[in-house]
Parts: structure tokens; sequence; C-alpha cells
């Protein structure tokens, strides 16, 4: 949820603002509002000495900055010259052209080497691999093939750069290695310096008065911390005023979350902070992002593994903040690998030995003879769907009021209201008599809303043409909308097909299944098979269940995520 912001204003005299600014960075939950964000020698060396910080961590964390990219990039290089240098040997350049005598470098491919060559030319032939042959001649006399250009130097000059290129590698390696230890240090300098720098740009950025004799501040703090803020301004060198924060102050966003779904604040600054006077995002997120992420990987043993990977990111320093997030996802996954019953590309369902209570949870089968997890994958995203219209038409009614939003009313209505009927007469819950008489009503209600009264202080003409391109855009978007969640079921079966084709093919090396090599090329092609696919599933798992909830539920909940984080100031 959103928190509720109190708006402040100061005034004070500008000889007291270095010691007022102080103040409230002490209490630490004051965000100040710039109004100019200054760049002056002050802010620039401090920004340059942040960046320069974190350039720091990221090439010790990482280890592939560009100094060490090049550094491999040079090798590479180099390794590619020996291997073409590698069919001449290594030999003296400047001797062969000391020697007086032209020295002239052929390369062919086999069956172009004619053999009559040797014994009409002074030729000496070196090597002979992949289908060519590399000579030289000695002297002159044409052959009908082209030469190559001598080498600018030998086999030996190039690997002897080789060895001191990998030791200038190795050195550099060791050298972030042993920065590591450095890491929380340079971590806490960064986010001091962060922290002084907010500092700074909110002692700035204030409006002077009174020829400059007076300055004023505007700030927004948690109404949870009123009472005590108050304690403390009234104690200050100012004058200071307060009110509920509105959305035309723009106030900062600090989202209000439990444990569970604060995990998934991350994802909702990925797309943007709602504005003051919409909702927050985050806790459907949380529940559909891992639905869909589950869904998509769709196999009970990846939750495994991924409920691994989260406990042991929680001993990497620099990923221990995503570890709790990995661990609910993988949780997540498991228990929906269960009910789409598949173990590593393996049909538990279909195990004897699976105890019946499990296998009652399973999806199997067909519904009016389409696979059941696809209409359950459909099922799904027209529930998510008929939510963010439900979330859009509470939040309309809240800041436009009723006789404002009637026109989404009317949609909502219309769609949600026609899902529950449907889904009611489907399962015989309505008689029919009834079911006709509320679709009746509905039809005409709704009607009213979307075409005459959309917008009450508009010509009904206006009001009808509107409606029919809003019907037009609607009927065509939200078919498309619901068909996108079918992405739920196709990449969890194609997970599962590619999981089960390398336990086919895995299993095809053991032969009589006596104890040899082929148990060993059995582990190998299902621990590098299962490792590929998982990476996978994971890429996919996190990108479509991300554009389901961006682009579907975003869309038809209205929601735009243009507002601005919290940043209070502190020393």
């Amino acid at each position: 949820m959103i928190e509720k912001m109190t708006r402040y204003d100061f005034i004070l005299l500008s000889e007291n603002k270095e010691a007022f600014i102080s103040r409230l960075g002490e209490l630490g939950v004051m965000d100040i509002t710039r109004s100019a964000k200054p760049v002056d020698d002050t802010s620039e060396a401090l920004l340059q000495e942040i960046n320069a910080l974190r350039d720091d961590i990221q090439r010790i964390t990482k280890g592939r900055d560009a100094h060490l990219k090049a550094l491999q990039a040079e090798k590479a290089d180099l390794d590619k010259e020996a291997e073409s240098l590698s069919h001449w040997g290594d030999f003296d350049r400047e001797k062969l052209l000391s020697l007086g005598v032209p020295v002239r470098f052929f390369c062919v491919p086999e069956k172009s080497f004619d053999k009559s060559w040797e014994e009409s030319f002074p030729l000496q032939v070196l090597d002979s691999s992949k289908g060519k042959i590399w000579f030289v001649v000695f002297g002159d006399g044409s052959l009908p093939v082209p030469s190559i250009p001598l080498p600018s130097r030998s086999v030996g000059e190039v690997q002897a750069c080789i060895a001191s290129k990998e030791a200038e590698i190795a050195a550099y390696t060791k050298e972030l290695e042993d920065l590591k230890d450095t890491l929380p240090e340079l971590r806490e300098k960064e986010k001091a310096l962060s922290a002084e720098l907010n500092l700074y740009l909110a002692k700035v950025g204030c409006e002077e008065a009174a020829d400059n004799a007076l300055v004023v501040y505007e700030g927004f703090a948690p109404s949870t911390e009123h009472e005590r803020l108050a304690k403390v301004f009234d104690t200050l060198p100012c004058i200071w005023f307060s009110a509920e924060a509105v959305v035309e102050d723009n106030p900062p966003i600090k989202l209000k979350n439990n444990r569970f779904v604060k995990q998934f604040e991350t994802l909702t600054d990925m797309y943007g902070r709602p504005d003051y006077n919409e909702f927050d995002p985050t806790p459907y997120i949380s529940v559909f992002f891992l639905l869909f992420f589950a869904m998509c990987m769709g196999d009970a043993g990846y939750g495994l593994l991924l409920i691994i990977g989260g406990i042991l990111l929680r001993k990497v320093e620099s990923m221990k903040n995503l570890a709790p997030l990995v661990t609910i996802l993988g949780v997540g996954t498991f228990l929906v690998g269960i009910v789409m019953h598949t173990f590593f590309g393996v049909d538990i369902s279909t195990l004897s030995w699976i105890p019946s209570w499990m296998k009652a949870v399973m999806i199997t089968g067909t519904i009016g003879g389409f696979e059941a997890q696809m209409v359950l994958s459909l099922v799904i995203g027209i529930i998510h769907l008929c939510l963010a219209m439900v979330v859009k038409t509470v939040y309309a009614t809240r800041n436009k009021g009723f006789l404002g939003s009637l026109g989404v009313w009317g949609w909502t209505l219309l769609i949600v209201g026609g899902v529950i009927v449907g889904a009611a007469a489907l399962f015989s819950l309505l008689p029919p008599e009834v079911t006709k008489w509320i679709i009746i009503v509905l039809g005409v209600v709704s009607a009213l809303g979307i075409f005459l009264f959309n917008d009450i202080h508009r010509n009904p003409l206006k009001n009808i043409g509107s409606g029919l391109w809003e019907t037009y855009n609607t009927v065509t978007g939200l078919l498309g909308d619901v068909l996108s969640y079918l992405r739920l079921y196709a990449l969890g079966l194609a997970g599962g097909m590619l999981g089960k084709a390398f336990n086919d093919i895995a299993a095809m090396t053991l032969g009589d299944g006596s104890f040899g090599i082929g148990w060993f090329t059995f582990a190998i092609i299902l621990i590098i098979g299962h490792a590929l696919n998982l990476a996978m599933c994971c890429l996919g798992a996190f990108v479509h269940p991300l554009r389901l909830n961006f682009l579907e539920f975003f869309k038809n909940s209205g929601y735009d995520g243009k507002g601005r984080g919290y940043r209070p100031i502190s020393n």
C-alpha cells in the first residue's frame, strides 16, 4: 500500500539553513523537494567520487571491467595468430631475409597440391592437416597457386607474447580477488557519500526570499511520523506549517507492505512507482508473478533447485537481497510443478508409487477437447484481467466520484459481470430464465454507462462517438489480452518436453544397463541438459510473467506508474 504523506513548509533565516538541514538529516525521514537540481563544483565532485566507487565495486564483484576484457581479447587474438603460425614452425624472419634467396610461403587445399612440384622446385612441405598443406619454395619459379606474405613474426615470438599476456591477466585477476576484502568498506563509503550528496542537494535546492535573507523549504514525511516531528520542529529556529499531502503536491511515494509482498517491490520499481492517487500494484504482482513464474517453469524438480539456490545466495554478499525472492519463487515452482505433475521432465502422474492424495491435486486430461492445463491458463488470465478492471473501477470511483466514472463502471459490469454470469450458467447455478434477464439488465445498464454517460459533462453525441471508438479498442484488445495467457501453458509445456527429451537421450546411453561408461554418459547428459533447460526456463519464466503484469494487467487497471520514489535525507 501507499503510505500517507504529510507536507511540511519551513521558513527560516538563511544563516540557519546549515544547522537546519543537518537536524533534518538526523531525523532521517524528511524528503526535501528540490526547487532546482543545482550542479556546482561540490555536487559534481561528490558525484564523480560516488561513480568512481560504484565502478570499483562493479569491477571487483563482476571482474568484467573494460581493462580485463581488453586483455582477454588481446590474448584471444594472439591465440589465433599462434594457431595460424604453428604450421610454419619456429623460424628466424631476419635470417630468412638475409639469405639473399627468395622464400615464398604457400597454403593450398590438399586436393590442389601437385606432387610433381617437389621435383620441379626447391620445395619443403612443413605441415599437412585439416585438408590443407603448408609449404615453402626457395628461389624463383612460378607456381599455379598464389603465395601468401611472409609472416611478420614466428610462432615462438607469438607464444612468448601469449605467456606475457597470461601473466598480466593472472596478475590483474589476483588484484581483483585481493580487492574483494575491501568491498564492505567501499559500499559503506559509497552509501555515506550518496547520503551526503542527497543532503547537499536538499540544502542548496531551497527557494530564497526577502533579498536572500530567508529560505523556504518544502518536504514530505510519512504521516505516522508527524507527532514525533512536530515536537522537534517546535524547537528549531524556523516557522513551519503542515498539511495532509495531496496529488497536486507530487509527494514522494513510500510503499508499505508485509514481508512477503515487500520482496516484489523491486519488480514494481522496474516499471515505476504509482502516483499518489493510484494503487500499489505490488500485492497483485506478488501473487500473480509468483503464480505465472511457477506455471512457466512447471517443474517441481526445478523448484527444488531454486530453493537450494536461494539458500546458497544468502551467503553471497552482493546477492543476499535477492535470496528470499529466489526461495519464494522456488517454493511456488515446486508446488505448481506437483500440480502440473512434472519432476525433472518426468510425468509423475503415471508413477504407481505416487500417493493418491497427491494425484488428486494434479491437473490432467482434457476439458471440452482441450488440454486441461491450457484451459487453466486462460481461466487464470480472465480472472487476472477481471481483477484489473475491478481495481480500475474502485480507484476511478475514489478519484473521480461515482458520476465521473460511469464509463468505467459500464465496462466492468459488462465484462466482469458477464464472466460471472457465464460461469454461473455454465455450472447450472442459475435457472436459464434468470440468466437471460440478468444478461439483459447488465447489457442495458452497461450500454448507458459506455455510450451515454462516459462523461456526464460532455455532449451525448460526443459520448456515443467516444463509446463506439472505445468499444472497438476494447473488443479487439481484450481478445488478444486473454490469448496472451496461453504463454503460461506453452512455456510450461515446452520446458517439460525438453526435460523429457534430455531424459530420453540420456537413457539411450545406458544400453543393457550394466555398470560402465554408459552410466557416466547418462549422468553427464542429464546434468548438462537439465542445467541448460533450467536456465532457459528461468529466462522465459521471468520475462513473460513480467509482461503479463506490466502490459495486460496495468493496461486494464489503468495503472500509470509515474510517481517519484521516497528519498529521505540522512546524515
